[in-house]
């Protein structure tokens, strides 16, 4: 049986998913033989750059673990992961439940083969749905009826864009993408984002690999430094220890010295939108 066989009508498996090809930067085994592919072309150009692709998909999980921990912990029962990816170890309801038994989780993203397989995964689980969005129109997904009842979008509530806007080719467009959700977000609540950047990467070396993704579901890829993340949190109360790599954002145990922003990586923020008044 071909991939193509395996698959519902209407997805390509011979086109790389991201959502699919993260999954196998995971070790996990929802994937097909062109993501496998193209996620190996990937993995060879981090090596070129002393990096591992796989040791940042798991520090970028770990990150998101963290969060979810941290936030539900500080009292949050609403999460909207954005661009969630296929479902793996410690997804994001299973964190945030071990610590808060009565949170509410909604899964976006728009891949049907994520949604079929989180669809499955949370079939007898009604306090977490997952729903097809496109974050290129965040207020569509906002605004969706199955999420606005899910969600009390006048209590706060946490969104998540974990390694989904570095999709978003466009600089303004991505930042605008940010400030539309951002500017919905009710006091209290959080954002909590995480981008690749290219640190002091040759520039050869990084073109091929954004050029493996643009033969992808996402058409293309492109990272991002410390300073345009930051604005991403513009008016927020940027959560210590601020903009770090990932595998150094934990605000029990911030970085004891500068980190190394010279590797390419995944950079990772969380912000809190202020009380009112």
């Amino acid at each position: 049986m071909s991939d193509q066989d395996r698959v519902p009508a209407g997805i390509d498996a011979r086109v790389p998913s991201v959502a699919r090809m993260y999954d196998y930067y995971l070790g996990g085994k929802d994937n097909f033989a062109s993501d496998r592919e193209a996620a190996e072309k990937v993995i060879e150009i981090g090596r070129q750059m002393g990096n591992d692709a796989g040791e940042i998909a798991r520090a970028n999980r770990a990150f998101l673990g963290r969060a979810v921990r941290r936030l539900a912990e500080a009292g949050v029962r609403q999460f909207v992961d954005l661009g969630a990816g296929l479902p793996t170890q410690d997804n994001v309801h299973q964190v945030a439940r071990r610590h808060a038994p009565d949170a509410r989780v909604v899964y976006v993203d728009n891949d049907p083969i994520v949604l079929i397989h989180a669809r499955a995964l949370l079939a007898r689980d009604p306090e977490t749905i997952a729903l097809p969005g496109d974050l290129r129109d965040p207020d569509a997904i906002m605004d969706d009826p199955q999420l606005r009842a899910h969600i009390d979008v006048k209590r706060p509530y946490a969104v998540l864009m974990a390694a989904v806007l570095h999709f978003i080719p466009d600089d303004a467009e991505a930042a605008g993408i940010v400030r539309r959700i951002r500017d919905r977000l009710t006091p209290g609540s959080y954002l909590v984002v995480s981008h690749i950047f290219q640190g002091n990467a040759a520039e050869d070396v990084a073109t091929a690999g954004k050029q493996v993704y643009t033969t992808t579901t996402s058409g293309g890829i492109t990272g991002r430094g410390p300073d345009q993340l930051s604005g991403y949190f513009d008016g927020l109360d940027l959560l210590p220890p601020g903009v770090v790599p990932v595998a150094h954002w934990d605000p029990e145990k911030p970085p004891a010295s500068p980190v190394d922003l010279s590797r390419p990586g995944i950079l990772a923020g969380v912000g809190r939108v202020p009380d009112a008044g």
